[in-house]
């Protein structure tokens, strides 16, 4: 496939959360049968988490995947077989494999062959999956593009560990990207140091059959704060240069929705007043892959990120990943 087009640009967003909102009252009473102590109070002042969404008993990333898709890819003006590139950035797929995104593209009915894959980056994965989809589409592999992030961490979370279960939530988050005469993905930056996998990862895998290790979540806290707080700011200021702009020219910033606290201090860092954050964290916690589209999903249709606007978007998760994406709205 060949294109006169080089850039790309977001023209549609839509975002899903499962029907089933527990808030941070009923968490602490389902955990206090179990012997573990919580309370609304600490949950909210220590994270900002007011509610979480949890999926029902057999539902899939590919079935929250296909309610945001639809919405985003109807929002962009087009029907599913428009679009020739589908990336879903999760860590909680249906499958070993085949990948979430061939299952998505199934259900959304596309039948052109277009090329459909995941991307494992967790927190990270929508920003990791974004600057994927941008580059294919600027070597003209792609003309529209559906990105994709979907999480059902609910099913990785240990529920007698109270300083992980009560942050992280279940949902769903896409954009659709199209080929454009004008830059829409201003810059990008992505980074990986394996060396600290150990402090936010899930340290399971199926052998013969039989789970070996872990295969619940675990997290050093205390280090994912402080390794996040310092590489988001160089992540920031990385694309920030890549694309001649300074911290003032930033109309909106949607980062990850892991903690308030982590987001209010990444604003300070680049001297942006929080009316300029996009914060959904309170209505759904961490979703990780999905919570950056969810954000922008939020953003778009509450009104407050418009046309022509710029927007950074960060992420940090497991791995350790982090990135940013700074683009045009």
């Amino acid at each position: 496939m060949t294109s006169d087009f080089s850039y790309a640009r977001i023209i549609g967003t839509g975002s899903y959360l499962p029907e089933r909102r527990v808030s941070n009252q009923a968490l602490a009473e389902q955990l206090a049968a179990r012997g573990i102590d919580t309370s609304d109070e600490w949950i909210v002042e220590r994270t900002g988490i007011h509610y979480r969404h949890f999926v029902d008993e057999g539902t899939s990333s590919s079935d929250l995947a296909l309610q945001a898709s639809r919405r985003a890819i109807e929002a962009a003006g087009l029907s599913p077989q428009d679009i020739d590139l589908i990336i879903v950035a999760t860590s909680t797929p249906d499958m070993v494999f085949p990948s979430t995104a061939c299952i998505l593209q199934h259900k959304l009915g596309i039948t052109n062959g277009c090329p459909a894959f995941d991307v494992q980056a967790v927190c990270s994965g929508f920003v990791y999956a974004l600057t994927m989809a941008n580059a294919m589409i600027g070597t003209g592999t792609a003309k529209r593009a559906l990105v994709v992030g979907a999480e059902v961490f609910s099913h990785l979370l240990n529920f007698d560990d109270r300083t992980t279960c009560v942050l992280f939530g279940d949902g769903a988050g896409a954009v659709v990207l199209e080929a454009s005469e004008e830059p829409g993905i201003l810059a990008s930056a992505l980074h990986a140091d394996g060396s600290h996998v150990g402090i936010l990862c899930v340290p399971g895998n199926i052998s013969g059959g039989q789970v070996q290790g872990l295969p619940l979540l675990t997290m050093d806290g205390q280090a994912v704060f402080k390794l996040a707080v310092g590489v988001l700011e160089k992540a920031a200021r990385a694309v920030l240069d890549k694309a001649g702009l300074k911290d003032s020219d930033i109309d909106w910033l949607v980062p990850h929705q892991a903690n308030i606290r982590i987001m209010q201090s990444t604003a300070r860092k680049l001297k942006l007043p929080m009316e300029k954050v996009i914060v959904t964290v309170q209505d759904h916690g961490n979703t990780s892959a999905a919570s950056i589209p969810l954000a922008l999903d939020h953003g778009v249709r509450s009104g407050q990120i418009q046309t022509g606007q710029t927007v950074l978007l960060e992420g940090v998760g497991g791995g350790f990943t982090w990135g940013a994406v700074l683009l045009r709205m």
